[in-house]
């Protein structure tokens, strides 16, 4: 598949897009939200692939927006500016809700939005010389299409501090706090990467995407109505194909289908 602003790689079950604007440190511009949009789009409708991958060309995961395209928004209308905005907002919102799990390969710095494209991976292993920064404050605007993201993940305290400061934040900074799952030294992240790979395709496909969706939704409900939803959601999961196929192997001590090395 043909895009300019990013490269996408299918493997054997997984799926590797590569921010690629190295020389700018893979900013983000319209082009590269609608490219975006559409990898995901084919992603969500591949059976074959059932891992993502997510990672930047060069010394960079992504520095957040272009500053050729900042400056073509500063004349924009309001009209203009909310299409784009939302354009953003649903990429967001589409990494977030994939529903194969995607590994944030976060191999240096992720500045502003690219910080965003973080706390949306459900997996994010970082270079320990990678850094972080949701410096938006410092030009005048605000994280807004990422912030309910970054607060999922970090919390509303954690958040609070990095939106307002706007400060660069470590590797191992954005590990205690939750940013991040994992740090290692950059010549290990590949490898690091492989093995959590290795992981999530050790697991029921099915069964994934509806640990996603039981995510998603059991956020909002409380102990009462969880009661209900969560012995309906694992009945049902009990007697699916899958459910009795890793039952079965797994009391006669055999692989599950879905392993296959």
């Amino acid at each position: 598949m043909d895009y300019e602003t990013l490269s996408y790689h299918r493997k054997t079950k997984l799926g590797e897009i590569v921010f690629s604007r190295p020389e700018i440190h893979n900013a983000f511009n319209s082009r590269m939200i609608e490219e975006l949009y559409d990898v995901f789009e084919r992603i969500h409708k591949d059976r074959s692939i059932r891992v993502v991958v997510l990672t930047g060309e060069g010394k960079s995961f992504c520095a957040g927006a272009d500053l050729n395209w900042m400056r073509a928004v500063q004349d924009y209308n309001y009209e203009k500016n909310f299409s784009e905005s939302m354009q953003l907002a649903d990429v967001f919102h589409k990494i977030y809700t994939c529903p194969k799990p995607v590994i944030g390969k976060i191999n240096g710095a992720a500045i502003g939005g690219g910080t965003g494209f973080v706390a949306v991976c459900d997996i994010a292993i970082a270079s320990s010389e990678a850094i972080f920064s949701f410096s938006e404050v410092k030009i005048g605007v605000v994280p807004a299409c990422i912030s309910p993201y970054v607060v999922k993940r970090v919390g509303e305290g954690r958040a609070r501090e990095f939106f307002l400061t706007g400060e660069r934040i470590s590797a191992e900074r954005a590990y205690e706090t939750g940013l991040v799952n994992r740090v290692v030294p950059p010549e290990d992240l590949d490898d690091e990467v492989d093995t959590m790979v290795r992981q999530l395709l050790s697991s029921g496909p099915e069964a994934i995407m509806r640990c996603k969706e039981l995510l998603a939704d059991i956020a909002d409900k409380d102990m009462q109505d969880a009661k209900v939803y969560t012995a309906k959601f694992i009945a049902n999961l009990r007697k699916s194909d899958e459910g009795q196929e890793g039952m079965d192997a797994f009391l006669n001590k055999r692989k599950p289908n879905w392993v296959t090395d």
